[in-house]
Parts: structure tokens; C-alpha cells; sequence
């Protein structure tokens, strides 16, 4: 691994670190990263999923104020998340490669167009919230059902790829729940540490010599530093300048990987 290759990981961690917290698509930069350097698919995939766990720990903490009160939809919600994860971790030892080859880039076009709608969906969400009434403690037993179902299928796509999946819950959590963005992002934030940390350890356990332990571990450092930042002033970003690097890396990740 060359400095040049240590020095954009790492950086690829720290942004994706930042993004996590603030926006939820970090994985839209540090996945196409590895992929640049040459990674296969399936192994820049779990590298990444073990390196973003200490940056989401670290954006869950830093939003830990806007977690109170929000413990019992924790309890509803993590374990449909979790489950979820673990059937999307299966999914992506068990598939054949090939079918991850076909999937990616399609998962990849899914999460640019997610980021790049990310204004409108919040926006949606937002509208939602308020004309429900600030109180948003109290769900009702069909929304919620639906809401831990809706959860469980993100949790799946988070265990097979994790790109974008912070906005997949802010999206479906803030089409159901009346509460303030800020709020919506520390639930988000938790649940896709769930997810994250799940993923993980499977791979750990299943697929320990096909990690790029190197890449991992310059991820998880990177990420860690990125996830105080964007719990602490990644706000302040303009949102636009972070959604166009993004996507640029999106698209140059789905060429890469459509090309050979």
C-alpha cells in the first residue's frame, strides 16, 4: 500500500465519518475509494462495513442530547434493524460474486439518486412532521408495525451494502414519525451503528481472510475523527458541496465497476 493510497483512505474515512453523521451516505465515499485502488466488490464492501463502525459509535454520541426521550422506539425499532442486518450480511457471503457484480452498481445508481433527492426527502419528511403536531411520542399500532417493517428491509439493505442507508431511514422514519430532523438523525444514527456493527462481525467471523484488515483499519481511524467532526460542526457544510462529491464518486465507482 503506497503513502498516496493511505493518506485517500484515510481521508475517504474521515469524510465518510462526517457524512455519516450529518448526512447518512458516507459509504459513497470510501467504498468507491477502494474500489479505485484496485479492491474487488465484495472485499471493499466488508473492509468498509468494519471501518465505519467507530465512526458511526462516534456521530451516535455526539447526537446522544437529541436521544432522549427516544429510548422505547429504540427498543421497537433496533431489534427489526439488527435482524435485518443480519439477513443482508447472509445474503452477501452466501450470494455468488457475480450476482454482487450485477447488484452493486444498480445498488450504487439507487444511492446517488437517493443522495441527490436527499433536499426533497427531508423536505417531505419535514412537512409530515409538522402537520402532525410537534407531540410525536405516540404512534398508532398500524404505523408502527409498518414503521419496524420498513426498518428491518433497510436493515437488510444495510447488512448487503450500506451506501445511502441513513437516508433510507430518515425518509421512511420521518414519513411516519412527527419529530424534528435533528432528532430523526440520532435514531438514524443508532440503528445504522446497529446495522454496522452487525455486518461486521459476521464478516469477521465468516470471511476474516478476505478483509483488507489495512483498509479497514485506516477507515476505522479515518471514520472515528469524522464521526465527532459531523456530530459537532459537519452541520454547518454546505449540503451541496458534500452531495456533489458524493455523487461524482458514485458515478466514477459504477464506471469502474461496469467497465472493468
Amino acid at each position: 500500500m503506497s503513502p498516496v493510497e493511505i493518506l485517500l483512505i484515510l481521508l475517504a474515512g474521515v469524510g465518510a465519518g462526517t457524512i455519516n453523521a450529518v448526512v447518512g451516505s458516507g459509504t459513497m465515499i470510501t467504498f468507491p475509494t477502494l474500489i479505485t485502488f484496485g479492491y474487488e466488490p465484495v472485499v471493499a464492501t466488508m473492509s468498509n462495513a468494519i471501518g465505519q463502525v467507530p465512526g458511526s459509535a462516534s456521530g451516535s454520541w455526539g447526537y446522544r442530547r437529541e436521544l432522549k426521550g427516544q429510548g422505547r422506539r429504540l427498543l421497537q425499532l433496533l431489534p427489526a434493524s439488527l435482524l435485518g442486518a443480519v439477513c443482508g450480511a447472509w445474503l452477501l457471503l452466501h450470494l455468488p460474486p457475480t450476482v454482487f457484480r450485477v447488484i452493486v452498481p444498480v445498488l450504487l445508481g439507487l444511492a446517488v439518486l437517493l443522495v441527490v433527492l436527499q433536499p426533497r426527502i427531508q423536505a417531505w419528511a419535514r412537512r409530515r412532521a409538522e402537520a402532525a403536531g410537534e407531540d410525536g411520542e405516540t404512534l398508532s399500532r398500524g404505523k408502527t408495525v409498518l414503521l419496524i417493517f420498513l426498518v428491518f428491509l433497510i436493515g437488510i439493505y444495510g447488512g448487503y451494502f450500506t451506501a445511502a442507508q441513513g437516508i433510507l431511514l430518515v425518509g421512511a422514519m420521518g414519513a411516519l414519525m412527527p419529530e424534528s430532523m435533528q432528532r430523526l438523525n440520532a435514531l438514524k444514527n443508532v440503528l445504522a451503528l446497529g446495522v454496522n456493527i452487525v455486518a461486521a462481525l459476521a464478516y469477521t467471523i465468516v470471511a476474516f481472510d478476505r478483509i483488507s484488515w489495512p483498509a479497514a483499519g485506516l477507515i476505522a481511524a479515518g471514520s472515528l475523527i469524522g464521526g465527532f467532526i459531523g456530530a459537532s460542526v459537519g452541520r454547518r457544510l454546505p449540503p451541496i458541496a458534500l452531495r456533489t462529491i458524493i455523487v461524482i464518486l458514485g458515478v466514477i465507482a459504477i464506471a469502474r465497476l461496469l467497465l472493468g
